[in-house]
């Protein structure tokens, strides 16, 4: 363990911190460790040239090898599906005309413009090729791209926010490696859509129906075979409905369908078995939109889970609670990013500086939940999650000289609006799509029909009925 403080033996005392990634959740953890001034080094690594991590567009060719770990799966026409107005760091605004949804450039631009006062912490095309634990230190090996030049350095505590949106998860359903080699190009996953194109005329399988399986099929019902068909599992009644798709519009173009249970390789045309029996032929494409693995190449085997479906040993969904000189930032599924990784980089740069204490011991514990839901934090999970680790760090121990008057650097709460529009950004989105090339020009939640100030008055004149 790192050393800690005299008065408290739950006190961490923090002088060197190493943050993997400059991405959303990079960014957050740099500004947050700055802001506590109590660090002699904070090296911020990222192997590509500029920040902004995955928010970095990255074209693809046709034939193009579809394989790197600097790919990013933004696609051309990528906007988000969270208003900025909730997705945005706290204190920092997108700019003023923003599209309520903005596009991957605005977002891209956003970021590197949060990432200029942490500048001097960056180490750009860099790798990390192992962070390992020696002793009470972290040794982090790193090798600059451009010279080649291998580099371990010593850290008091690593902070992993590489993201999970590198390598690519598709189920294993049987049939479908014969399937693909059988017929070359036609299975692919969305890291590596760009645009509709390629899909002209063809007859298309979308499997997922999340944020981004709802967005390609979308687009690509434009240009495809209509319909184009979403395949996703049968619903379980215990697990979280995916607020997109419950307010996904119907449309004539797009037909959901049962799973896909196995890829016939032995019929005239290509073509699939679904859960329900039925058999898709002539099928020309099917894009998996089915998510990422966790995964970490650089750490030791432990810290992943043998499949990658989750990250084992977490306490609050970052801290590992065998040794919390290591973090993990940006974990948790269905929730609003930024706010999250503020929230969290909050908490844990306090705790790094000494600020806050540990939990006791008794309450340090790794989460037991397991498998691909174990880091699902959906509305309203998210909110009270945000809110907690909100009043974890401003709980810390006022410095003379931090900013607020000692308080430090502020991270977001989300109070009855925040909520309010995080509870009903699915359906504004829907609206927001409706409009066409008209909803470039909406930047504000009440343009759409979306008040917050009227629903509430609404709704207490209605309980004084």
């Amino acid at each position: 363990m790192a050393q800690t403080s005299l008065r408290d033996p739950r006190r961490l005392k923090i002088d060197r911190v190493a943050v993997i990634g400059a991405g959303a959740c990079g960014l957050a953890a740099a500004r947050y460790l700055q802001a506590e001034q109590a660090f002699s080094l904070i090296r911020v690594f990222d192997q590509r040239s500029v920040t902004g991590g995955l928010w970095n567009y990255t074209p693809l060719k046709v034939g193009e090898p579809k394989r790197s770990d600097v790919i990013s799966p933004v696609y051309d026409l990528l906007e988000t599906n969270i208003p900025h107005t909730l997705m945005n760091y706290a204190q920092e605004p997108f700019p003023s005309g923003s599209a309520l949804f903005p596009a991957h450039t605005v977002v891209k631009d956003y970021l590197q413009r949060c990432a200029e006062p942490v500048a001097p912490h960056l180490s750009l095309e860099t790798e990390v090729l192992s962070a390992k634990k020696d002793g009470d230190k972290w040794a982090v090996e790193t090798r600059h791209i451009p010279s080649g030049t291998a580099t371990t350095t010593s850290f008091d505590a690593v902070i992993v926010a590489n993201g999970h949106y590198s390598d690519p998860f598709v189920p294993a359903i049987s049939g479908l490696d014969t399937f693909a080699q059988k017929h070359p190009g036609s299975v692919s996953h969305a890291k590596f859509y760009r645009r509709a194109d390629a899909f002209a005329g063809k007859k298309v399988i979308v499997v997922g129906n999340s944020a981004s399986g709802i967005d390609i099929s979308a687009q690509i019902a434009t240009v495809c075979r209509a319909p184009v068909l979403v395949s996703e599992k049968e619903k379980d009644t215990s697990a979280t409905v995916n607020p997109i798709a419950a307010t996904a519009e119907p449309s004539s173009t797009i037909r959901n369908v049962p799973e896909i249970v196995e890829f016939l390789t032995d019929t005239p045309s290509p073509s699939v078995r679904l859960a329900d029996g039925t058999i898709e032929t002539d099928v020309d494409a099917v894009v998996f939109c089915t998510g990422y693995l966790y995964t970490f190449p650089f750490l030791p085997a432990q810290y992943s889970a043998a499949d990658g479906s989750y990250v084992p040993g977490l306490y609050e969904q970052m801290l590992r609670a065998d040794d919390p000189t290591v973090a993990f930032l940006g974990i948790p599924q269905r929730v609003v990013p930024f706010p999250v990784a503020e929230a969290q980089s909050a908490w844990v740069a306090r705790l790094y500086s000494g600020r806050c204490a540990l939990p006791p011991t008794e309450q340090l514990v790794a989460s037991p939940l397991q498998g691909r839901g174990a880091h699902n934090l959906g509305f309203p999970k998210d909110v009270a999650y945000i809110n907690r680790l909100h009043d974890l760090a401003m709980a810390a121990e006022r410095v003379s000289g931090l900013d607020n008057d000692g308080v430090g650097k502020v991270p977001p709460y989300w109070g009855p609006e925040q909520a309010w529009v995080r509870e009903r950004f699915p359906a504004i989105k829907v609206a927001f799509r409706a409009l066409g090339e008209e909803r470039r020009k909406i930047g504000r939640l009440e343009q759409l029909g979306f008040d917050f100030a009227s629903s509430e008055k609404e709704q207490k004149e209605t309980s004084k009925q």
